[in-house]
């Protein structure tokens, strides 16, 4: 039987948290608030209840599973212990290519940021800059996440003073885009995604300290503080800018510093924003790397990418084939279209979560079964209410990944036959 070598245990709850919390405060906490209530108006607050009530049934589900399975590799193992191979690869396969395309467009985002006019050569640099990072082991990663979180929460308390200080529209205003009831799911589904950064504390089971305990709180404190920033945001743009204006707004907290008396931190947003992609940018390819680290291991992707080396115990391979794949998406594809893709994926990865987690037989008393179920079926309500486009998208890379799966197992059958 093929054995591997195993990543080291060097995060404690603190660590754990902050790459949660830098994940779920990435890019989107700049830009997702417009295309919300573009949706539902001022009902986008709703949207966020919603979407943090899901997120809230799928980190109980991870935390129970993450306790339980202390490995590399998130919901993909949970999949595959619980439920099975297949449900296991499926949930697997949508992480890893939803999340590289999510990878090419926070690194594109970053560039946009930082050098307008240079964007694809300064993203591939970033993607270069965090590889080498991630390859010097898990404790660097998880220093240079603390001091970008830290970057992004005095951004986001400045943006909260500017908004504060006013000046605010007419009370009437609130009422200038209704927006739709029929808005409020799928600008949740939007919502959702800021609240997905606890599946790279999931993924990283296999660095955690004493998982056990670590795991479930690690997920529970980063949710809980993303929950309560989101929230204040939202209630806090809709009444600086309104909701007509946010709904047209590209960058709505940059707006919100410019329309107070405190226009001249401009450039603070800007630098918040860009340290927000890297933080992000840099979870991410830490949760892709580590599940493509389980599926090599289960001989779902090619074996290469399950060998751990170095004097810092990392995935080499799996890193710089992330980076790579990140790479060739920056030079030959319009990634910000590719990215609505992968939102389906992501939503099919935490429906099988909560299907694993169901089936456990010992759980704690706040993880009852309905709990499961309600994340199940939430998860793919949201799914299917995404825009077509990136439902189609995303289902025809679901389908090629279990046929090629589905080859690959009968090629190797054949050669076993005597």
């Amino acid at each position: 039987m093929q054995t591997h070598q195993r990543l080291q245990r060097r995060l404690g709850v603190l660590d754990a948290t902050a790459i949660g919390l830098g994940s779920m405060l990435g890019a989107g906490v700049f830009v997702v608030f417009s295309p919300a209530t573009a949706l539902a108006g001022p009902l986008m607050i709703v949207s966020v209840l919603v979407a943090g009530a899901i997120a809230y049934c799928n980190a109980v589900a991870s935390a129970q599973l993450a306790a339980k399975y202390p490995a590399s590799g998130g919901t993909y193992v949970y999949g595959r212990k619980q439920l099975g191979e297949w449900p296991g690869f499926i949930a697997g396969w949508g992480f890893v290519t939803g999340k590289t395309a999510s990878c090419a467009a926070m690194a594109l985002t970053f560039g946009h940021y930082a050098a307008p006019g240079y964007a694809t050569p300064v993203a591939i640099a970033a993607v270069a800059v965090l590889t080498v990072v991630n390859l010097m082991g898990i404790t660097r990663t998880a220093l240079l996440t603390r001091i970008l979180l830290g970057i992004v929460l005095a951004t986001l308390v400045f943006v909260a003073v500017a908004g504060l200080s006013g000046p605010h529209p007419e009370p009437g205003a609130l009422a200038a885009n209704a927006g739709s009831a029929w808005g409020i799911l799928p600008a949740a589904g939007l919502m959702f995604f800021a609240f997905a950064g606890y599946a790279r504390i999931a993924t990283l089971g296999e660095e955690v300290k004493d998982p056990a305990r670590t795991i479930p709180r690690a997920i529970l404190a980063a949710l809980a503080a993303a929950f309560v920033i989101y929230l204040g945001l939202a209630v806090l743009l809709l009444w600086h800018l309104s909701p007509a204006r946010l709904a047209e707004s590209v960058s709505p907290l940059l707006d919100a510093v410019l329309l107070s008396g405190f226009s001249a931190g401009g450039p603070f947003v800007q630098a918040g924003a860009a340290a927000a992609c890297l933080g992000a940018l840099l979870a991410l390819i830490t949760g892709v790397g580590r599940t493509a680290l389980a599926m090599a291991r289960e001989r779902d992707l090619p074996s290469p990418l399950a060998r751990v080396g170095g004097r810092h115990t990392v995935p080499v391979v799996a890193e710089l084939s992330v980076a790579a794949a990140v790479v060739a998406l920056l030079v030959t594809t319009d990634v910000l279209t590719v990215v609505g893709f992968s939102s389906f994926g992501v939503l099919i990865y935490y429906s099988v979560t909560n299907a694993a987690a169901f089936t456990m037989a010992e759980r704690p008393g706040t993880a009852p079964r309905w709990l499961n179920a309600a994340g199940f079926v939430g998860c793919l309500v949201l799914a299917f209410t995404l825009p077509l486009a990136s439902v189609a998208g995303m289902a025809a890379v679901l389908a090629a990944g279990v046929a090629g799966r589905f080859l690959v197992l009968r090629l190797r059958k054949r050669r076993l036959r005597p």
